[in-house]
């Protein structure tokens, strides 16, 4: 499913006026009657309900006068608020609240603090709020009055049916500056936004409802989004086939370079996870002193040593890998390797020299911090593994910062260093140089603890391993861990372990395939 930015939706409904010759009074029609019907699906029988709706001068408050129509009309008693004066109104929403005017229904203008009181008791005894005030075109801080709707709102304790997006909630990014209000629903039209995905969005949107409103179905297909979520049907097509006659020679090998003293474990997990996703061999190298204390944790994965200093990958160890790596189908770099220099120099020359497909994580990312040229120097197509904090020293951003625009963030940074940007969160999102970005729809909360993101990396290179592109590895790796996740999750979500998800890949990948 694709996602649309605001600028991208207002593109499309322009197209659908000027190519389709479909006015926006009938698009702004549609939009008022999905919220109508919706709000009578989520309250039952209209004519026992009273309804409160409160509507801004935009385009978004005239979705609300429609919708109040359409309520009045089905038996309902709505009252309408409307945030400024009705004589500020124009254009079609001006249209719409003429036609409520002309049947009877008062449209009371909020302008003082006598007015907010008739607010107050309309929304006390309301079954149902429905915020029509700002929509998708909102930007930046809200204003005091519109920070008061928001504040009635959300303290009523009712039933709240946003229109399009809650206000208060920035359509691109999901960003919450000040206030915004906390809607049970949110009808939202033509093509989901990403503020309803993203957080603190998503927590305001409550269930998302999506109606094309009337949109021509060819303008829909055809526009140029550069978002979409990544659902369970793209992936089960791109999902590595695994042959009735396979054998490990067929099903890849991994090569996994990871680990130190201090962190042992995360080697460990980065390789089950890469043999958990399918991949035929997999080989651990390690630190040549850490060989014995990895090779007591694994039985099924091979452990190769390597030239090390003080339990660290040593500057040598780029040779060594040279050696293996004609064996491996994919290498995969970071976890566990600790952030002393003679270790991170080892990193980027490892980096530089490749010509297989990398997957790059943890501390090889921190190896990477003003050396971002190496990866226009590599054969392959990178694919980079961050949590903010590792992209923050990756780009110099704050993690505030690219926290407040994870896609926009992923995007650039894609482009900039030429590789495929994993960006690790809620929701994680993968983008490409291209520009082409996918947030994904799996995972929770409880994968919020130490080492999922190494088993991550260690999936993602078994997929690779198993003939999957880098592309392709990403969006299923990406998916199946979150899945594994949702798995695992299932005997409550505290308390989850990195290996609970190892152990879950394999039914995650089954229930996958399985699923019509």
């Amino acid at each position: 499913m694709r996602l649309a930015a605001a600028a991208e939706m207002r593109d499309i409904d322009r197209l659908a006026t000027e190519q389709y010759g479909l006015p926006g009074l009938v698009l702004m029609e549609n939009a008022g009657s999905a919220v109508a019907r919706e709000t009578e699906k989520h309250l039952g029988e209209l004519a026992k309900c009273k309804i409160c709706i409160l509507a801004g001068k935009g385009n978004n408050g005239g979705d609300g006068f429609v919708a109040a129509r359409h309520l009045v009309n089905g038996g309902a008693k709505v009252k309408v608020c409307l945030l400024g004066e009705k004589k500020s109104l124009q254009g079609d929403p001006l249209t719409y609240s003429n036609v409520l005017t002309a049947m009877g229904v008062e449209i009371l203008e909020i302008r003082g603090e006598r007015d907010w009181d008739k607010v107050r008791i309309a929304v006390t005894f309301a079954d149902c709020i429905i915020d029509a005030l700002t929509g998708t075109g909102y930007k930046g801080e809200v204003s005091a009055n519109l920070a008061l709707a928001i504040d009635v709102i959300n303290r009523s304790g009712k039933k709240v049916i946003a229109v399009d997006i809650p206000s208060g909630v920035d359509a691109d990014n999901g960003q919450v500056r000040g206030a915004a209000v906390r809607a049970s629903l949110t009808v939202t039209f033509g093509v989901p936004k990403p503020g309803l995905v993203l957080y603190p969005g998503r927590e305001h949107a409550g269930k998302v409802v999506v109606d094309a409103i009337g949109l021509p179905a060819p303008l829909l297909a055809t526009a140029p989004l550069r978002q979409r979520l990544l659902t369970a049907a793209h992936v089960k097509r791109i999902l590595p086939i695994r042959r009735g006659d396979a054998h490990k020679g067929t099903n890849g090998h991994a090569g996994i370079v990871a680990g130190s003293q201090s962190y042992p474990g995360a080697a460990v997990l980065c390789a089950s996870g890469a043999l958990r996703s399918g991949a035929g061999l997999v080989t651990l190298a390690v630190g040549g002193s850490l060989r014995s204390l990895i090779q007591a944790k694994v039985t099924e994965i091979m452990v190769r040593p390597l030239p090390d200093s003080g339990g660290c990958l040593g500057s040598k160890a780029p040779a060594a890998v040279s050696e293996l790596a004609p064996l491996w189908d994919v290498i995969a770099i970071g976890p566990g390797l600790g952030r002393h220099d003679e270790t991170a120099g080892a990193v980027r020359a490892i980096i530089r020299d490749a010509d297989k497909p990398l997957v790059i994580d943890a501390d090889a990312i921190n190896a990477l911090a003003g050396h971002g040229d190496i990866l226009q120097e590599t054969e392959a197509l990178a694919i980079l593994t961050p949590h903010p904090g590792e992209l923050s020293r990756l780009t110099g951003l704050t993690a505030a910062f690219i926290n407040q625009d994870r896609i926009g963030t992923a995007r650039q940074t894609a482009r900039q260093l030429n590789c495929i940007l994993i960006l690790k969160g809620a929701p994680t999102v993968i983008a490409f140089p291209d520009g082409e970005v996918f947030l994904n729809t799996t995972g929770n909360a409880g994968l919020a603890t130490g080492g999922t993101g190494d088993v991550l990396t260690g999936v993602i290179a078994g997929l690779i391993a198993q003939g999957l592109s880098s592309h392709d590895a990403a969006l299923v790796g990406v998916y199946l861990h979150g899945l594994a996740g949702d798995l695992a999750a299932r005997i409550g979500m505290v308390g989850i372990t990195a290996g609970d998800v190892i152990q879950a890949l394999p039914a995650a990948i089954a229930g996958l395939k399985q699923e019509e």
